[in-house]
Parts: structure tokens; C-alpha cells; sequence
């Protein structure tokens, strides 16, 4: 609640002088006794007890008046939100070389990429956000989508080899997530490429898929998953027993790097789970959604009501002033 034009207030300071010329101001006796000692016994009657109240009319009026003058008015504040999503494709590498447990313990490459991709997407609000798999080929899991619940399942689900994972071919998997990404009309377009090894398969040699992604504004954040050196890789005996044999691991960064250069993106190296989730929220935070927010205040006079009950308050002393309360000449 505000006032348009609080100066108006100011006239109430002149009910302390309403007030004062009321009380002093008594006028001329019309009747002159020479001794009022009798007139001093009789008891005030119920109405000249109440003449004051014809003051208090007078002084609320006033102030009413004054208040309705200052037009208090009473604002609605709405706020308009304009969000603008982000669309992402995660690219996610499930050939044979995946099995590898080097970045978490007695869990293989996959399994830890699936858990901080589920902690990735949770973390993402407005964006439309699909799934790409790859190994020999490439096909898209799960198309662009603000169904995060869909989403997940479809990353659970996910197998090595599902792609078949006798090979890795990069080019062909950035196509495949350019081809969902080639129609969008927001502005800002992302793919999240993840591989743990190099690119030895596909149609589409990388650095073309590279070039066409800057040519639809899409920017490529590659990551490289896999120790440096060796990895423990499991294999089974002929008892079927898991044991676990030292592989050379073999990640074409150079590649990768040259990927994220082209299309402005970043290449990124996990050698670890932590590093793996830092990875994902340092993206998380490059990436953010665009939010706008428009705020109105709409005002509505409540000027009406104060002038009504000052008018009330006027008539109802003009009333009493006519009768009840009538002077004698």
C-alpha cells in the first residue's frame, strides 16, 4: 500500500486547530441571568454529554478526507519468468574397452559413467536432454526430451556392446547426435562426447562430424575416461573365475582435443570417479540456462472507500446538528 500524493496527509495537521477553535470558540450567551447558582445544580443531560462526538465526527472526517486525497492505492506484484533451455546430447562410448575397472574399484568404466550422468541430469532444469550410444555403430537411445524420468531409465539400460563394441567410431556417434540436434531452434546446442579409447571404425571420419557441428553452432565437450598407463581389465578363466588382467590404455586425446578446439568447447580427462563428477559440474556450470524475469507492479486506487465514510461521518453530524443536537438562537 502506497500514497500518490502523500502531501495531502499534511492537512491533517490542522485537526489540532479544529479542535482548539471548537472548544474556545463558545460564542455569545443568548440569555443573561443575573445568578446561575440553580443552573449549576441541574445534571448534564445524555445529549450534551455526547456534543463532544460531533467533534470527533468533524476531525475523522477530516482525516479521512485527507487520506483519500493522498490516494492510497494497493499494488499486485506479478513476475513473469522467460526461461530459455539448453538441448544436450550425451554421447556415451559402450564398446568391449568399457569393462575396464580403472575408475572405480570392482566396477567397470560404464557403470560409474551411467551413475554421474544420472547426478548430471538430475542437476539440469529446462533443458531438452538425449542419449546417443556407440561402439562400432551408433544409434540414438533416447531422443531429446524434458522426460528426465524416460531419460533415466534409458541410460539404466544400457549394456557394453549394446552397439557392438568391437570397435569405437567417434565420427559416426557425433553424427548421430548432430542429426537430433541439426533442427533445434534454441540457441544454445551441446554434445557431450565420453570414449575410452580411439577411433577405429564408422563412415564418418570425426573432424568432418567437427566441422559440421560448428557449422550448426553446436559445441562439443569431449571426455577422455581411463587411467593413464594400464587398466585392470576382467576376464575369466577357464573355470569362469574373473580375473583381472593389466590392458595398456589407449585414448586418442589429440583427437578429442582437437573436437572440443573446433566447435568451442573443452576437452576434459578423467582418470577417476571424482574426477569424472568434477568433469560433469564443471560443464554443468559452463552451460547454464538462460533465465529472463520481468517484474509489474499493477496498482489499484483505494481512494473510494475513505471517501465514503468521510461523507457518512459529514451527513451523520449535519444530521445530529439539525436535531438532536440543535442550538437555540
Amino acid at each position: 500500500m502506497i500514497f500518490h500524493d502523500p502531501y495531502w496527509l499534511l492537512l491533517i495537521l490542522l485537526c489540532p486547530l479544529v479542535i482548539y477553535f471548537s472548544l474556545t470558540s463558545r460564542g455569545k450567551a443568548s440569555l443573561k441571568y443575573s445568578d446561575i447558582t440553580l443552573l449549576k445544580r441541574i445534571k448534564p443531560t445524555l445529549a450534551v454529554r455526547l456534543r463532544p462526538f460531533l467533534l470527533i465526527l468533524k476531525v475523522l472526517a477530516i482525516i479521512l478526507l485527507s487520506v483519500a486525497l493522498a490516494r492510497p492505492q494497493k499494488g499486485k506484484e506479478d513476475t513473469k519468468v522467460t526461461t530459455e533451455g539448453i538441448d544436450i546430447m550425451l554421447t556415451i562410448d559402450t564398446s568391449g574397452s568399457m569393462e575396464a575397472e580403472d575408475l572405480a574399484k570392482g566396477r567397470n568404466r560404464l557403470d560409474v559413467v551411467k551413475e554421474v550422468t544420472q547426478d548430471f541430469i538430475k542437476r539440469r532444469q529446462s533443458d531438452r536432454i538425449g542419449l546417443v550410444v556407440y561402439g562400432s555403430e551408433a544409434y540414438t537411445q533416447c531422443p531429446l526430451t524434458l522426460d528426465y524420468g524416460a531419460l533415466s531409465q534409458f541410460l539404466d539400460s544400457c549394456k557394453i556392446g549394446m552397439a557392438d563394441g568391437r570397435a569405437t567410431a567417434i565420427g559416426d556417434a557425433l553424427a548421430t547426435a548432430l542429426l537430433r540436434l541439426k533442427d533445434s531452434t534454441v540457441t544454445n546446442k551441446v554434445v557431450i562426447l565420453l570414449t575410452d579409447g580411439v577411433n577405429n571404425a564408422g563412415k564418418i571420419a570425426p573432424m568432418t562430424a567437427a566441422q559440421t557441428a560448428k557449422a550448426l553452432g553446436v559445441k562439443i565437450y569431449t571426455i577422455g575416461a581411463g587411467t593413464r598407463g594400464n587398466a585392470p581389465v576382467p576376464t575369466y578363466d577357464f573355470f569362469g573365475k574373473k580375473v583381472l588382467t593389466m590392458m595398456p590404455v589407449e585414448i586418442d586425446e589429440e583427437l578429442l582435443k582437437n573436437i572440443a578446439t573446433v566447435t568451442g568447447g573443452r576437452y576434459f580427462r578423467a582418470t577417476e570417479k571424482e574426477s569424472l563428477e568434477n568433469i560433469y559440474k564443471e560443464i554443468d556450470q559452463l552451460e547454464k540456462t538462460k533465465t529472463e524475469s520481468f517484474t509489474y507492479m499493477e496498482w489499484t486506487e483505494r481512494f473510494p472507500l475513505p471517501v465514503f465514510l468521510a461523507g457518512i461521518l459529514l451527513i451523520l453530524e449535519a444530521l445530529l446538528l439539525a436535531t438532536r443536537f440543535q442550538k437555540l438562537p
